[in-house]
């Protein structure tokens, strides 16, 4: 058994039946009357016959009423259950006193009245003892018939008849096993109701959790694809913004006295925007993509760049941060095994945000790029010898691009190290887990 159906149960345990709704109020008279119905039409037929239940009756006037009496209680049966059981109860012994001409429809408010009290009477202790108290005072009131018959025979000849028992001993047998079966089908059914409803109020309280469960989980999904469309979009923007603003500041400052470098300034300005136009044209086509789709599907084979980059697109990287006038370098070290799709854009996205941070704000000459293959899995750092993230001139910057390096390392069970190194500048390390099926050459 779980935890949550532990401590769901004793709630359970004390549910309590709402009270009846107002279709379910009119449902009760219509059944009522549909009752007093039948006890008006079976007595008039009753006395029509002369088969009178106990031989003599009052006037046909008086057993009318009581019939009416005896089954106008039901009306309010689901709304005042106790009640309705008392007033039944009562009515049935005094019809029986006045030996009205029919028992059965009294017999059957009875019945609908302790079956009302066991499915839907609120206080489950007073439920359990009202029928218990009804069925002995019923019995009770059994044994005084039986006995005044008894009295009454024993000047009387028995009559004859074909079967091996008493008939005296049968009539009682008969009395006593007929009605134990009847009041103990109105309380096993009235238990079964009660059940029966608290199980659906259960299993309509369980599917409402579980709807508000999925709505949140697809909130958090949106929230979740939100988030990641905007590292996406940062790590295609930020970097290669930051290269052309670079580029063509310095063709600004050179247009007049050397339009030549000029030129090449604003060459690189137009490739980069080519480019960055590249990437954002891939992310949009995996992003309107569906699932399992071949343009959904692009590898790091695809060099186009209308799909997501990966460990051989690092050089180029490289190669654009050094058209912002960056001494940048690119090494391998280890001997190269495949890694998957996912921690290859990974790690192009881990470069290419400390490349743009570097150009933006670091105030550096030199950086370096290395990526390692270790035996425990895949690694890469960037180191500059800039101010450091802190240092006195160093541009302020949003917190984005590490916080979407580290949500990007975590993805893939990996870790990422930031901070300033100890011979100055700043290093971003990040380390990737190598997997059983990264272990082929």
């Amino acid at each position: 058994m779980t935890r949550a159906s532990v401590d769901s149960e004793p709630v359970w345990q004390q549910w309590r039946r709402p009270l009846p709704t107002p279709r379910q109020r009119r449902h009760d008279v219509w059944s009522a009357l549909a009752v007093l119905a039948g006890a008006e039409f079976t007595l008039l037929l009753v006395n029509s016959m002369g088969l009178l239940a106990f031989g003599d009756a009052p006037s046909l006037g008086e057993q009318l009423l009581l019939g009416a009496a005896v089954t106008a209680p039901l009306a309010v049966r689901r709304r005042y259950p106790l009640a309705v059981l008392a007033a039944v109860s009562a009515l049935f012994i005094f019809v029986q006193a006045r030996q009205i001409g029919d028992n059965l429809v009294p017999s059957i408010a009875l019945f609908m009245a302790i079956y009302t009290v066991g499915a839907w009477e609120r206080n489950r202790t007073a439920a359990r003892w009202a029928r218990i108290a009804v069925i002995v005072v019923m019995f009770c009131w059994l044994g005084f018939g039986i006995l005044r018959l008894l009295l009454g025979s024993t000047h009387e000849e028995p009559p004859s008849a074909p079967g091996p028992l008493d008939p005296i001993v049968s009539a009682v047998l008969y009395d006593v096993v007929f009605n134990l079966v009847f009041f103990l089908s109105a309380y096993f059914f009235g238990e079964v109701g009660w059940l029966s409803a608290r199980r659906r109020a259960e299993l309509e309280h369980r599917a409402e959790q579980l709807r508000l469960s999925q709505e949140e989980n697809t909130r958090g999904a949106i929230v979740a694809e939100r988030v990641r469309i905007a590292r996406d979009l940062h790590d295609v923007v930020a970097h290669h913004v930051s290269v052309m603003g670079i580029q063509a500041g310095a063709a600004r400052r050179v247009l007049d006295t050397d339009p030549e470098l000029a030129r090449t300034a604003l060459d690189t300005v137009e490739r980069t925007a080519r480019t960055a136009i590249d990437e954002l044209r891939g992310l949009l086509g995996v992003l309107r993509a569906e699932p399992g789709s071949e343009e959904s599907a692009g590898g790091a084979d695809d060099t186009s760049h209308t799909a997501s980059p990966g460990l051989a697109d690092l050089p180029e990287l490289v190669e654009h941060t050094r058209s912002a006038g960056l001494e940048a370098t690119f090494a391998v070290y280890g001997e190269p095994y495949p890694v998957s799709d996912g921690v290859a854009l990974t790690v192009y996205r881990v470069v290419q945000e400390a490349l743009t941070n570097v150009v933006k704000h670091a105030a550096a000459r030199s950086v370096d790029v290395r990526l390692r293959y270790l035996d425990g899995g895949l690694e890469v750092e960037i180191t500059d010898d800039g101010r450091g993230p802190s240092g006195p001139g160093r541009k302020p910057g949003s917190g984005l691009g590490l916080l979407g390096m580290r949500e990007r390392v975590a993805v893939h069970g990996g870790e990422l190290e930031t901070g300033a190194r100890r011979t100055g500048g700043y290093r971003v390390r990040a380390r990737f887990p190598r997997f059983p099926e990264q272990s082929g050459g």
